[in-house]
């Protein structure tokens, strides 16, 4: 039995800043490469630092989980890093504006430099299809 590998790339978000998959879904699950905070229309980091990109890097990342047929309910992990982990407050207040309940496994890291001098930096992993959550 074969696994389909389907590469996942959307006009409704800025393209790739470099030689990547916006993302790749394999069979069911969806890895989503790391989004910026880029406007895809000025193909430039939105102003107003941290909280700003965060906004618009989960935007990003909504484009591309509803080209593939998922959406935020069905993330079950995300990675954030951070250009300085002291915007991890002001981070986690956007992050709940888009993660309301049943919230995704999650990193967040302070790294030593994002592309393009980015402040925030968010990639996922999701699911595609019908999902039923259980809490235990």
């Amino acid at each position: 039995m074969s696994v389909i590998k389907r590469i996942i790339n959307t006009a409704s978000t800025y393209p790739p800043v470099g030689p990547y998959s916006q993302a790749v879904l394999a069979d069911r699950t969806l890895y989503v490469s790391g989004c910026l905070g880029i406007n895809k229309d000025t193909m430039k980091l939105v102003d107003g630092g941290a909280e700003a990109e965060a906004r618009q890097a989960l935007i990003n990342l909504g484009a591309i989980l509803k080209a593939a047929g998922s959406d935020y309910t069905k993330v079950v992990k995300t990675t954030i890093m951070l250009g300085d982990i002291q915007s991890f407050p002001k981070v986690n207040t956007v992050y709940q504006e888009f993660f309301t309940k049943d919230f995704p496994a999650r990193s967040t890291y302070q790294v030593g430099k994002l592309p393009l001098g980015a402040a925030v930096e968010i990639e996922a992993i999701a699911l595609t299809g019908d999902v039923k959550v259980e809490s235990s």
